[in-house]
């Protein structure tokens, strides 16, 4: 299970702390301890991923998963409690995130632009 943040919400989400008041900031978080965790609060499988990615990309070929190969870690999930309670919560889904993404290569190409 892997989890998926677009870069926009993780954007907002990084402003949105920035721009906490610095006693809510502190009442929140403690010393050592200043993270806050941003994610979606949800996970899919590689498979719901390479699933979606096809059915976006209109792929219609075959999708083989080497089941024989070790997983890695089982679930990478954030517990995005904290900064739910501070009032953020992410709104684009992996669906609209992945298509998003896909447009957009589509129109400017795979060139790496600094």
């Amino acid at each position: 299970m892997r989890e998926f943040l677009y870069v926009d919400d993780m954007a907002e989400a990084s402003i949105f702390v920035h721009n906490l008041e610095r006693d809510i900031y502190e009442r929140t978080t403690q010393p050592l301890l200043s993270h806050i965790n941003v994610g979606t609060g949800l996970d899919v499988t590689v498979r719901e991923l390479a699933e979606t990615v096809r059915e976006i990309v209109g792929f219609s070929g075959k999708l083989v998963f080497d089941t024989t190969k070790p997983d890695g870690t089982p679930r990478k999930l954030m517990d995005v409690k904290k900064l739910e309670r501070l009032g953020y919560a992410a709104t684009t889904s992996l669906h609209s995130g992945i298509k998003l993404a896909y447009e957009d290569f589509l129109i400017n190409g795979s060139e790496l632009r600094i």
